[in-house]
């Protein structure tokens, strides 16, 4: 065992019967970017998991730097000098920069906190890594995503961390957060630190990584230097099969399930105007018709998702008018009153506002209408199953895992049950929100097919992602978001691109 290298070997990880580690075999060196991809499952964070102490392995050995790993201690695996960085933030919003960097390891005077000294050691520690310290009084709930990363890896310099684990940490970031993050990856690399990164972005781990390890069904397919990968070599291993990128590369094209041109001319199903949220959004107008997706681009922050909250019913502080089917309704402040307009939300936040992680696959797809499971007022398991599994299925959910955990899932199962619980309430306008992040390719095709079928099949589906080749691949109409207003609408037959919906934010920017 070198001790310049991180060494996985035979790692074996079971959860029950599942086996989610397969006797894998893996080098990291030292002082390299190293990437872990794979599909959803694959078994890449398990991995990370692992070396991050919070998992034992069931078998097999893993040292660092020639020494064995403290298995299943976070804390010693910290002490050790490994310290992960997770897609869910640590953030204390309320308190300063400075502050979070030193939770848990304060700098103290005769009992008093000293803290001058830690805001000397916080501006230290931007220096080293080539970043601007922000100013006094900032409240680190007010920091863009990217910034509060920042800081945990600040936090992780701090207590001399020699090797840092990024377990997607660009999946919300809108583009120009993305670059600082990659940057930020590329300088701690040249300070010496060892980086793995799990990423589903595949064009960020070839910009920025040296080596690349790719998993399949918790195996290690192949582990090479970045030189030795492409796109398409990645894609076709994660997945197993020679065509596997074709199916998103038509989406993306605009070539994916076949449906009509919505309808442009006549009354709109949902318009929505003067549409206001201190601090949010202001004076928003947006028309939807039958049978049409709505895209909307912008950076993260733009207001998007704002924009969907409010139609949702969950801004009371919300303002604006609306009308279905020409009709003038009451401004939806409560989700109740939303749902009865046929207006539903799938949220960004699968785990935070989606699932009931600690609930059946099954039950967090019919939670909505247990009443259809039901029978003289007692749920039937057998047939909230198979409801359940009709709903799912169609998003490409293993029948087999209806009865699973929904928190022992991978991200793209627990897309898969939001999309078909908010399918099963058959609303006639669905608010998709981020549907595709943190999720692998095969998931994300499957996803965006059943998108485009659902709207051929009659609904009409407002849709946001930070990943602006989705927007333009499956939007009809893109309202273009900036500042909380919209400043520009993009026709496809106009053509939509990631370039014009870019070109607007960056014009407006400039301004």
């Amino acid at each position: 065992m070198s001790d310049e290298t991180i060494e996985f070997r035979g790692v074996r990880r079971t959860f029950g019967v599942t086996v989610a580690l397969k006797d894998i075999d893996v080098t990291v060196r030292r002082g390299t970017v190293h990437a872990f991809v794979g599909e959803n499952g694959a078994g890449k964070s398990t991995a990370l998991g692992v070396l991050a102490g919070r998992l034992k392995p069931t078998g097999g050995t893993v040292t660092v730097f020639g020494r064995e790993l403290p298995y299943g201690d976070p804390r010693a695996c910290l002490r050790d000098g490994i310290a992960a960085i997770y897609q869910e933030l640590t953030t204390i919003p309320a308190l300063s920069p400075e502050a979070n960097v030193f939770l848990g390891q304060t700098f103290s005077r005769f009992g008093f906190l000293a803290e001058s000294r830690m805001r000397r050691r916080y501006v230290a520690l931007c220096e080293r890594l080539g970043v601007e310290a922000k100013p006094k009084g900032t409240i680190a709930g007010r920091l863009a995503v990217a910034d509060q990363q920042l800081l945990e890896v600040l936090r992780a310099l701090q207590v001399d961390a020699k090797v840092m684990l990024f377990d997607e940490p660009t999946a919300s970031l809108a583009e120009h957060e993305r670059d600082a993050v990659l940057t930020l990856m590329e300088r701690l690399r040249d300070d010496g630190i060892t980086v793995i990164f799990v990423s589903h972005h595949l064009e960020e781990v070839l910009r920025v990584c040296d080596d690349i390890t790719v998993f399949r069904d918790g195996a290690v397919v192949s582990s090479r230097p970045r030189s030795e990968w492409t796109h398409t070599s990645m894609v076709d291993a994660m997945l197993g099969r020679d065509e596997s990128g074709q199916m998103l590369k038509e989406i993306e094209s605009g070539e994916g399930a076949s449906r009509a041109p919505s309808r442009r001319a006549g009354t709109p199903l949902l318009r929505a105007e003067g549409v206001s949220l201190p601090g949010a959004i202001e004076d928003v107008s947006v028309a939807l018709q039958g049978g049409e997706i709505l895209g909307l681009g912008g950076m993260v922050g733009s207001g998007r998702t704002s924009l969907l909250r409010c139609l949702a019913g969950l801004e009371p502080r919300s303002r604006g008018r609306l009308w279905i089917d020409g009709e003038e309704v009451g401004w939806p402040r409560t989700v109740r009153r939303a749902l009865s307009y046929g207006i539903t939300l799938v949220p960004e936040d699968r785990k935070g506002q989606g699932l009931g992680l600690a609930l059946s696959a099954a039950d967090n797809v019919v939670m909505s209408d247990f009443g259809a499971a039901s029978r003289f007022g007692f749920v039937r398991p057998s047939r909230l199953r198979q409801i359940a599994t009709e709903e799912a299925e169609p998003f490409g959910f293993a029948p087999g895992r209806i009865r699973s955990v929904a928190g022992h899932l991978s991200g793209g199962n627990q897309q898969k049950l939001l999309l078909a619980r908010a399918a099963n309430r058959r609303p006639r306008v669905m608010l998709v929100d981020e549907p595709t992040r943190g999720i692998d390719v095969g998931a994300k095709g499957e996803i965006l097919v059943k998108l485009q079928e659902m709207v051929a099949a009659g609904m009409s589906i407002v849709f946001v992602s930070s990943e602006l080749e989705e927007v333009s691949g499956v939007s009809d109409r893109v309202l273009v978001f900036n500042a909380g207003r919209v400043v520009a609408e993009l026709e496809r037959e106009a053509g939509i691109t990631p370039a014009s919906i870019l070109g607007h934010v960056l014009v407006e920017e400039t301004r």
